[in-house]
C-alpha cells in the first residue's frame, strides 16, 4: 500500500514537471520577438521618349514588350507645319540668293552704257554753256549786254557743270557696282535664311524619334493618329541592365545597412529558397510623411524612415521592375 502511494506521488510530480516544462516552452515561444521583414521593390532606369515638334502619331515601329537597340527608330510623327515652314524658307532662300548675286555682279552692261551716254551728253551740254558764257562775258565787258543777261548765262553754265558731276557719279557707281555695305547686307540675308533652313532640318529629324538606349518598350502613350504636343512623352523605354532595389528602413535599424555592405534578399516572384546578394550604394532620408511618430509620453522619440538603395552584385535572371524583395532581420 505504501509503495503504491509513493508511485502515485512520483507520477504526479512527473506530470507536474512536464506541465511546467510545456508552459515554459510555450511562454518562450510566445515572448520571442517576431522576425522583422524589411520589404523593398525592384526598379529600373526608365527613359521617356518625346519630340521637339508637335504633330500626329503617324506610325509606331515597336509594340509594348518588344526589345529595342539604341538608335532604333521608334515612332514617326507627321507635322505639316514643318513642311510649310520648309517651303517658305526655300522661297526666301531663292530671293535672298538673287539679291546677293545682283549685289556681287554689279550693274548690267546696258546700265553702264546708259550711264556713260548720259555723262557724255552732260559734258557736251556743259561745253556749249561754257562757250556761251565766255562769249556773253566778252560782250558784257564791252558794255554790249546787260549784267542780268550775263548772270543768266552764267547760271546756266554752272547748272550744266553740276549736271556733269552728277552724271559722272552715276557712271562711276555703275562701273563699281554695289557698295560694300550692300554686298555685306545681301550676304547676311543669305546666311540668315540658311540658318532657318538648318533649324527646319533639325525639326525634320525630330519627326522620327530614336531609342536612347538598349531596353524594352514598357509603355506607349498616345494612339496612332492622335496629336502630341512639343515635349510630350510618346513612349517609355526601360533599361533592364540598370536595375536596383529600394527599401524603406527605420532609422533604429539603419545601422544594419551601412553603405558598401552586402545584404541578402529573397525575391518571392523568383522563388523563396534562393538568396541574392545586394550592395548598399546610397542612403537618403525620406520625407516627414514617412516618420514613425512616438506614442510614448516618456522616453519615446519620433523615428524617421530612410530610403536605402541597393544594387545586385550578380546578374539576377528574369528580374523585372516592381518585383518584391525581402530582407529578414
Amino acid at each position: 500500500m505504501k509503495n503504491r502511494k509513493e508511485g502515485s506521488l512520483l507520477l504526479g510530480l512527473i506530470a507536474l514537471l512536464a506541465v511546467v516544462v510545456v508552459v515554459a516552452i510555450v511562454g518562450i515561444l510566445a515572448l520571442r520577438p517576431e522576425k522583422i521583414l524589411i520589404q523593398g521593390e525592384a526598379e529600373a532606369a526608365e527613359y521617356r521618349v518625346s519630340g521637339k515638334v508637335p504633330g500626329r502619331i503617324e506610325m509606331y515601329f515597336f509594340e509594348e514588350g518588344e526589345q529595342v537597340k539604341k538608335g532604333d527608330t521608334l515612332v514617326a510623327i507627321y507635322s505639316p507645319e514643318v513642311e510649310a515652314k520648309k517651303a517658305q524658307a526655300l522661297a526666301a532662300r531663292g530671293m535672298a540668293e538673287a539679291v546677293n548675286q545682283k549685289a556681287q555682279n554689279g550693274a548690267q552692261r546696258e546700265q553702264i552704257t546708259g550711264a556713260y551716254e548720259l555723262y557724255q551728253k552732260a559734258k557736251a551740254g556743259e561745253e556749249i554753256y561754257r562757250k556761251s558764257y565766255e562769249r556773253v562775258q566778252r560782250l558784257y565787258d564791252k558794255g554790249v549786254v546787260s549784267a542780268q543777261k550775263r548772270d543768266e548765262v552764267e547760271a546756266q553754265y554752272k547748272a550744266a557743270a553740276a549736271t556733269v558731276k552728277a552724271a559722272k557719279s552715276q557712271y562711276d557707281m555703275a562701273l563699281a557696282g554695289a557698295r560694300k555695305e550692300d554686298k555685306a547686307a545681301a550676304e547676311a540675308q543669305v546666311a540668315r535664311v540658311d540658318g532657318i533652313l538648318q533649324e527646319i532640318a533639325a525639326a525634320e529629324a525630330e519627326k522620327y524619334l530614336l531609342s536612347p538606349c538598349d531596353g524594352e518598350v514598357s509603355e506607349r502613350f498616345p494612339k496612332p493618329g492622335e496629336l502630341v504636343g512639343q515635349g510630350s512623352p510618346v513612349m517609355a523605354i526601360v533599361d533592364l541592365n540598370d536595375v536596383w532595389f529600394t527599401f524603406a528602413v527605420r532609422e533604429d535599424m539603419l545601422d544594419r545597412f551601412p553603405v558598401g555592405s552586402v545584404i541578402e534578399v529573397t525575391i518571392p516572384a523568383l522563388g523563396t529558397h534562393t538568396k541574392y546578394p545586394l550592395t548598399v550604394t546610397h542612403i537618403k532620408a525620406m520625407g516627414t510623411y514617412a516618420t514613425w511618430r512616438s506614442t510614448k509620453q516618456n522616453g519615446g522619440y519620433d523615428v524617421r524612415t530612410f530610403d536605402v538603395k541597393c544594387r545586385p552584385t550578380v546578374t539576377i535572371p528574369n528580374l523585372r521592375p516592381g518585383m518584391t524583395a525581402l530582407v529578414a532581420e
